[in-house]
């Protein structure tokens, strides 16, 4: 009886570590990386960084694939529903994360369907109107804008987004009202600004900097009480404005679906942090418009925590809601 219970055990070795073989042999075929934004879009920019560096690191390739719609939500609804077999990736977001479930009700829940694995940059924002709007500072245009309640637009690239809660909250702590108008997408929103079908925005540095040293755009101020190393000419927003309280970054970072396995998401985070403190790929995310800001999982997590504790009551308090 003994020997037929050490030869059953034997046997069985094999199909006992068929599931670890198969972790370790990760990647073994090509990685999407699902990009919920537009070509353009700062995290589309960021997360095609994303999958060069570990297309180069992982050797298989990491193909970005833009899947936009709805602030955001359907990109990111895709991988919440994917497989958690570390095939399919997220290029996450502050917009679609952080803001947008606590004013729409999004179909996926953050913490129970995603696994995070690192934040790669930092996002400063950017009031920017035309170089010919009437005021040339952000006192002047918080002067105006209070002056004509309603008559005022501004831009955002979809309800729910970061655009659109940041310029919201600014106004709200400004004291004036302006008439949202969500478009799908960075690229939209700063082509209805461009061809004057809308006032101003608060946009990326990394979407709207190119058009901004082009002279095609004028910046007010950065969303940022300390300024931005990025663009050392624009002044921190509320300060200029005389706003009190204003100091908001946005992120950029890599999600999975949860139950991914923990090896999967270890070696992911691994690589981008590596990879962030490279000076080459620093000096590229400068480029793109963002800073870096590596954060591992655990990290990660905390801050999402620390981000809704504090975006939810001012959401609330302020009555921000989907449109």
């Amino acid at each position: 009886m003994m020997i037929k219970r050490r030869a059953l055990a034997l046997a069985a070795l094999p199909l006992l570590a068929r599931p670890a073989f198969a972790q370790s042999a990760w990647p073994a075929r090509p990685i999407r990386l699902i990009v919920p934004w537009p070509p353009g879009q700062a995290t589309d920019l960021v997360g095609r960084t994303m999958a060069q560096v570990l297309t180069e690191r992982l050797g298989q390739p990491v193909v970005p694939e833009n899947k936009a719609g709805a602030g955001g939500s359907i990109g990111t609804d895709t991988v919440a529903k994917a497989a958690p077999d570390g095939y399919t990736l997220l290029a996450a977001s502050i917009g679609p994360i952080s803001l947008g479930p606590l004013i729409n009700r999004a179909p996926y829940d953050v913490e129970r369907d995603f696994a995070p694995i690192a934040t790669f940059s930092g996002s400063p924002y950017v009031l920017i109107t035309k170089p010919d709007f009437a005021a040339a500072n952000a006192r002047d245009f918080v002067a105006l804008v209070k002056a004509s309640p309603g008559r005022f637009t501004y831009a955002s690239s979809g309800v729910g987004g970061a655009q659109h809660v940041l310029a919201a909250l600014f106004a709200a702590r400004a004291g004036y009202e302006a008439l949202h108008i969500p478009f799908q997408g960075s690229g939209p929103a700063l082509a209805a600004l461009l061809g004057g079908q809308v006032d101003f925005a608060v946009e990326t540095l990394a979407a709207c900097g190119g058009l901004m040293r082009e002279g095609r755009l004028r910046g007010l101020g950065v969303t940022t009480a300390r300024g931005t190393t990025l663009a050392p000419d624009l002044p921190p927003l509320g300060a200029a404005a005389g706003v009190e309280n204003y100091d908001y970054t946005g992120w950029i970072g890599m999600m999975a679906p949860a139950a991914t396995p923990a090896p999967i998401l270890e070696r992911l985070a691994r690589e981008l942090e590596a990879a962030s403190a490279q000076p080459e790929m620093r000096a590229r995310l400068a480029l793109i418009g963002v800073e870096p800001s590596p954060r591992g999982p655990a990290a990660f997590r905390t801050m999402l925590a620390e981000q809704r504790a504090v975006f939810e009551p001012v959401l609330r308090q302020l009555g921000i809601r989907a449109e």
